[in-house]
């Protein structure tokens, strides 16, 4: 059992090494496959997917089409579920084929793209949209087995992430990164989502809520843009973990190694001038830490006709 104020300095014998120099422009979406023991993310500014594997440090790239914005394991087969800038659409990374892109309901608007995305522990992949003008004009979307993609009745967000799903599944979390405010909702196993509620607000010294994910125990980690850490919060709401990075424009944890003791953060380069980029060499690269609490395995995407 973790004491509630064990960690709350800032980087209290909690310390944050670069794992992986890859230098990403907007680096995100990290995620543990357990199948194949190694870590993927997406750097969205370069349309690029990697794949690192701890056990023999060897590292693969992909390039799509477009922009990832997120993405998920498929639960069948090795297929990957790409929430690309416009659509969805479905990709092997042995064989490279991309099915084709499934669009939304309309066109994105111009600087409207597919932004932070997670499956719920029912298998269905929800997601939200990014605003280069951080309106707040993006809806959030679930896709389901079927490819069929579905609005979901939430308020429209300006830079949607740090969507992640409670150990039972019953309560989903968002952010609206503009307002650098986390919300939490009931949500069903039917797919009914209840209405919105405040569960953390940043002050504007901690940055932006950025790409979040969900411990054993049910506590949210949330990587906070130009905050340069990552923190977790009990399912109150309460903060219990800050954990200093050397990196100040983390953007989303995950849990990983063999026993999902490791958190592994993904960080940007874009918008930092060459004097900042100077004094963190680690900007963009994957961070590795080993913070006293384990993850879940990572929820897989569905189809219509597979298992999960």
């Amino acid at each position: 059992m973790h004491g509630a104020g064990l960690h709350r300095r800032r980087g209290l014998g909690l310390n944050a090494a670069l794992r992986v120099d890859a230098r990403a422009t907007l680096g995100e979406c990290p995620l543990w496959c357990e199948r194949s023991a190694s870590l993927w993310w997406t750097d969205i500014q370069s349309c690029t997917l990697s794949r690192w594997r701890p056990a023999d440090g060897s590292l693969r790239h992909w390039t799509l089409p477009d922009r990832v914005g997120s993405f998920a394991f498929c639960a069948g087969d090795d297929r990957l579920l790409l929430g690309l800038a416009t659509g969805i659409a479905l990709f092997h990374p042995e064989t490279q084929a991309l099915s084709p892109i499934v669009p939304l309901d309309a066109p994105p608007a111009e600087g409207l793209r597919i932004n932070d995305g997670r499956c719920d522990r029912e298998g269905r992949f929800v997601f939200g949209m990014f605003n280069t003008a951080e309106a707040p004009v993006g809806h959030f979307y679930r896709v389901h087995g079927d490819l069929r993609i579905e609005r979901l009745p939430l308020p429209p967000a300006g830079v949607a992430n740090s969507i992640a799903f409670s150990p039972d599944g019953r309560t989903m979390y968002y952010a609206d990164s503009p307002t650098r405010t986390i919300f939490r909702a009931d949500y069903a196993a039917d797919g009914r989502v209840g209405a919105p509620r405040v569960f953390v607000t940043l002050a504007a010294s901690e940055g932006y809520p950025d790409g979040s994910t969900v411990d054993a125990n049910g506590g949210l980690w949330n990587a906070q843009w130009e905050g340069g850490c990552v923190v977790r919060y009990d399912s109150e709401g309460r903060e219990t973990a800050r954990i200093a990075l050397p990196a100040t424009r983390p953007t989303c944890p995950a849990f990983g190694g063999t026993t999902l003791d490791t958190l592994y953060v993904t960080s940007a380069r874009i918008g930092l001038r060459p004097e900042a980029l100077a004094q963190q060499p680690a900007a963009g690269g994957v961070l590795e830490m080993q913070p006293g609490w384990h993850g879940l395995p990572e929820s897989r995407f569905v189809l219509a006709g597979t298992r999960p």
